[in-house]
C-alpha cells in the first residue's frame, strides 16, 4: 500500500459541522471564506453548515456593518442519542486547545 498516507482520507472523526463550530467558536468574527479555507470545504458548503447552525439554534448571527459575527450557545445539547444531554461546551472544551487560533483575519 505503498502511497496510501498521501490520499485523502474518506472520512473522519470530527465532522465538518463541528469544525465549522470549533473555528467559529475560536474566531467569531471570521469571514466565510476563512472558515471554509480552515475547514478544506467550499464556500457554499460553509454557508448550508452556518444555516444548519443557525437552524438548530446553536449559533447566532450578528450583522456589524458589513460583517457578520457569529456567537455559539454553549449551552446548547448536541443532538445525537449518545451525547444528547451534553452541552457542546464540553465538545469545544475538549478540542479548543488543540485548534490553531489566527491573530486576525
Amino acid at each position: 500500500m505503498a502511497g496510501r498516507s498521501e490520499e485523502k482520507p474518506v472520512w473522519t472523526f470530527i465532522t465538518n459541522h463541528a469544525q465549522v463550530l470549533l473555528y467559529v467558536a475560536a474566531h467569531p468574527e471570521a469571514r466565510v471564506r476563512d472558515v471554509a479555507e480552515a475547514v478544506g470545504i467550499t464556500e457554499r458548503r460553509t454557508y448550508g453548515i452556518l444555516r444548519d447552525l443557525d437552524d438548530g439554534g446553536f449559533i447566532e448571527r450578528r450583522r456589524v456593518g458589513r460583517e457578520v459575527h457569529f456567537k455559539i450557545r454553549r449551552s446548547k445539547r448536541m443532538r445525537a442519542p449518545l451525547v444528547r444531554n451534553v452541552p457542546i461546551q464540553e465538545l469545544l472544551n475538549l478540542l479548543e486547545d488543540t485548534a490553531p487560533r489566527s491573530r486576525g483575519r
